[in-house]
């Protein structure tokens, strides 16, 4: 069967790239594309280990065909880093709010997103945004307060 060729956007930065028709967005990011930091967890869309953004709606990348990638914009946990941490990644390191670290990349990917489109949340709303992403090592508690304090502190510095 012939390959497609798909051109996206990709953490800001144009890309293109072969794949098969059924061929999964997490499959292309982790192989060809090597942006390894999206992980797979279960593989049904259950456990939230591969969030990325598409259009700034966070999706399950083991669910998505990367074929639907073409002409879209994607973003992977690998477009949060920079000469310094995102307030996010910082305040997960001073909480640890993290151990394994098979959940964190798509809990940082999610927490982003509801940041962005909330920078105030309410701790309900942070559990309810975050609900998608299980963690088998943290028990939620210190990420939850990770967040929170991440949009306290964004506050504090507008």
């Amino acid at each position: 069967m012939a390959k497609l060729h798909v051109s996206t956007t990709i953490n800001g930065e144009p890309q293109e790239f072969l794949c098969d028709a059924e061929q999964s967005m997490l499959d292309v990011l982790r192989g060809p594309l090597g942006l390894t930091g999206a992980k797979e967890g279960c593989g049904t869309g259950d456990c939230g280990a591969c969030t990325i953004t598409l259009n700034g709606r966070i999706v399950c990348s083991c669910l998505m065909l990367a074929a639907e990638a073409e002409g879209q914009e994607i973003g992977t946990i690998e477009g949060m880093a920079g000469e310094e941490l995102h307030p996010l990644q910082q305040k997960f390191l001073e909480s640890a709010a993290l151990q394994c670290g098979i959940c964190t990349p798509g809990v940082l990917m999610a927490a982003k997103a509801l940041l962005e489109k909330n920078p105030d949340p309410t701790e309900h709303e942070v559990r309810f945004w975050l609900a998608g992403n299980l963690c088998r090592c943290t028990g939620y508690d210190k990420i939850i307060r990770a967040v929170m304090d991440t949009a306290a502190d964004m506050r504090a510095a507008r």
